[in-house]
This record gives C-alpha cells, sequence and structure tokens, in this order.
C-alpha cells in the first residue's frame, strides 16, 4: 500500500474521531460510535470467554481500533485510478456511514447510537463522508508531489 494512502487513510480517520468526539459533547442527538465500539469490543471479548477490560481502557482500546480500522478502510480510495480518489473516498464515506445505521441491528448491537432520530442518522452518514473525503483530498494531493 502506496504511503500516500495510508497518511490519507489516517488523516480521515483521525478526523472522523475527532468530529465523532467533539459532536457528542455538543448535541446530544449526536452518533455514539465510541458506545457502539465498546458496545461491539465488550461483546467481542465476551464471546472469547473474557472479562471486558474497566471504562478507560475499553474505551481507549475502542479508540485505538476505530481509528485503525477507519485509516486501513479510507486509504482503500487510493487504489486503482488515482484520477477517481475523491468518488471512490465518497462512496466508501457513504458506505461506511449507511453501514454504521444498519449494521448494528443484525449483529445484535445496541442500534440507537447511530440511529436514535433521523438527525442521528443524517450525522452518521455525514461523520463518515466528511472523514473519507478528508482522506481522499490528502492522497490526492500527495499523490501530486
Amino acid at each position: 500500500m502506496k504511503k500516500s494512502s495510508v497518511l490519507g487513510g489516517l488523516a480521515g480517520a483521525v478526523a472522523l474521531t475527532v468530529i465523532h468526539e467533539t459532536a457528542k459533547k455538543m448535541d446530544p442527538k449526536a452518533p455514539r460510535m465510541d458506545l457502539l465500539g465498546m458496545n461491539a469490543l465488550s461483546k467481542i471479548i465476551r464471546g472469547s470467554g473474557h472479562t471486558p477490560p474497566p471504562y478507560g481502557r475499553l474505551y481507549l482500546y475502542t479508540m485505538l481500533g476505530d481509528i485503525a480500522s477507519n485509516a486501513l478502510y479510507y486509504s482503500l480510495a487510493g487504489m486503482g485510478n488515482k484520477k477517481s480518489i475523491l468518488e471512490k473516498g465518497a462512496a466508501l464515506g457513504i458506505a461506511a456511514g449507511l453501514g454504521a445505521i444498519f449494521l448494528p441491528k443484525p449483529l445484535h448491537l445496541n442500534e440507537s447510537y447511530s440511529n436514535r432520530t433521523p438527525k442521528t442518522q443524517v450525522m452518521t452518514v455525514a461523520y463518515y463522508l466528511i472523514g473519507s473525503l478528508v482522506a481522499a483530498a490528502l492522497m490526492k494531493q500527495l499523490k501530486k508531489k
């Protein structure tokens, strides 16, 4: 994987996390992807026969996992034709946002964290889209150099 894709993916993932963490402090209807991630990680840990760590460590592990997985996911926009990086980034962001809305229920996770109200749903998709566009824009700039 190219350095520009990795750096762009990481920038998009950090931007997404900053948006989520800031919005949750300002708006009670904001998506709570931190709680959804903690819910999922706790379920995985329990499924392996272990006890999840205390809240602070669980939160830290969730944030690190979110940033790493979103960085890898967003870096996919840099694969293939470099002329369509922004389009691929936008498609990846919309797909991630829709996945965050529609996947919790079939995965038996608390869907209210991303799906509580129509406003929460729109914010969820918008945040993932913004993160993906940050990633794609940086990739595009780095590939020019």
